[in-house]
């Protein structure tokens, strides 16, 4: 009596859905196991697929692969360098995704930088992913090419460059926050240098956040509603930042002010402009692989917490607190988005896994290795999806 081929390559595919790779499904050891992997056992769940659309959950890999697109436009500080030089930068995010989330993940590298065509490639794509992690996409075009995205796609869009840095940041002031006397963090006032995709998506999950007053700056200093030479974004962003509609240099801007974020270059902050800044600030110098300030300066000028993007100084602000546990609870849920209260409740996540007994100002974030940081992501996440009816499941 021949075998059911069918059946248990259902069965197969049932069992390791969402969770295994392609490649891990079954282990070619006979001729029965290549029935079932491929020809005639695979027809099956095609056939299931093509009846309910949603099977492609249930019988493939889907559930557990995202796409990490890239342009090459914006590839870590070495600019545009096109779409093959990218590769490297994405097979090692990919890595990363698979040994911290177990999120498979392939590099995905366009040769165009026009907009138009990145969307559609990507549109083109979506039967075969359960989530899109933009990537190195240089602003404003990140912009526009996430929210096309997030209109038209049925699966999560995440940019990486933009909210993960913001997550982070936000898990720093979170726990800053609770080392500062008589401040809640509606008091704060923040000047982010540096107003490309990281820097607006900072601004506006701490204005999220109900921080007081966010000013951007830029290379010509702070950002008004009056300001020329700014993008279509930065003029967004101009409308809900900069309260008080302060002009001036960084120099100029930063006089009294709670924190600063830098996501600019090496050297924009001096001892004397945080000298100027409120009592006990918070400076987070991210550029990389030279902050704007060297922690030792800023601390002998008066920092009260030091965060930079390096792993050889306290408080590394790094993505990989973030992403990886972001994908897969977005992927465990089948989340459709990743909307602000996700990514708000990963912020939180972050900075709670550090323990009151735990937190200084040596260590307001935690270690980046530690494997609880993204097991309370992908909690905090799944939950916030649910609650806001993005889970399909």
């Amino acid at each position: 009596m021949s075998k059911d081929y069918g059946q248990l390559a259902l069965e197969l595919h049932e069992k390791n859905q969402g969770k295994l790779s392609i490649e891990s499904k079954i282990e070619l050891k006979t001729k029965d196991d290549l029935s079932i992997a491929y020809t005639p056992g695979v027809a099956k769940p095609c056939l299931k697929i093509h009846e309910n659309k949603d099977d492609v959950y249930k019988y493939t890999a889907k559930g557990n692969t995202i796409a990490i697109v890239s342009d090459g436009s914006a590839v870590l500080g070495l600019g545009n360098i096109g779409a093959e030089a990218s590769i490297p930068v994405m097979e090692g995010k990919a890595i990363l995704f698979k040994q911290i989330g177990n999120v498979d993940a392939m590099p995905i590298c366009l040769k165009t930088n026009d907009v138009d065509e990145i969307v559609h490639a990507v549109q083109l794509m979506e039967p075969v992913f359960g989530g899109i992690n933009l990537e190195d996409i240089s602003a404003p075009r990140c912009f526009e090419i996430e929210q096309k995205l997030k209109e038209t796609l049925e699966i999560p869009v995440f940019h990486d460059d933009q909210h993960g840095t913001a997550i982070v940041v936000a898990a720093t002031i979170i726990n800053a926050v609770k080392l500062l006397e008589n401040k809640k963090i509606e008091d704060l006032q923040v000047v982010i240098n540096g107003a490309g995709s990281a820097g607006i998506a900072i601004s506006k999950i701490l204005l999220n956040m109900n921080v007081k007053n966010v000013i951007l700056c830029d290379i010509n200093g702070a950002i008004t509603v009056d300001s020329e030479n700014i993008n279509w974004a930065q003029k967004e962003m101009a409308k809900v930042t900069n309260k008080f509609n302060e002009t001036g240099k960084l120099a100029d801007v930063i006089k009294g002010k709670d924190v600063f974020v830098g996501v600019s270059a090496p050297g924009m902050l001096t001892k004397e402009m945080v000298r100027s800044m409120a009592e006990k600030p918070v400076i987070l110098a991210m550029a990389n692989p030279v902050p704007e300030i060297m922690p030792d300066e800023a601390k002998e000028a008066g920092a009260f917490i030091m965060g930079t993007g390096r792993s050889d100084f306290p408080n590394q602000v790094n993505n990989v607190l973030a992403f990886p546990g972001i994908f897969r609870g977005a992927l465990d849920v089948r989340a459709t988005d990743i909307n602000e209260e996700m990514k708000i409740a990963a912020a939180r996540a972050i900075a709670d896994t550090v323990s009151d007994e735990e937190l200084s100002p040596e260590y307001v974030l935690p270690d980046i290795l530690n494997k609880k940081v993204t097991e309370n992501v992908i909690e905090a996440v799944k939950k916030a999806a649910i609650e806001t009816k993005v889970a399909r499941i």
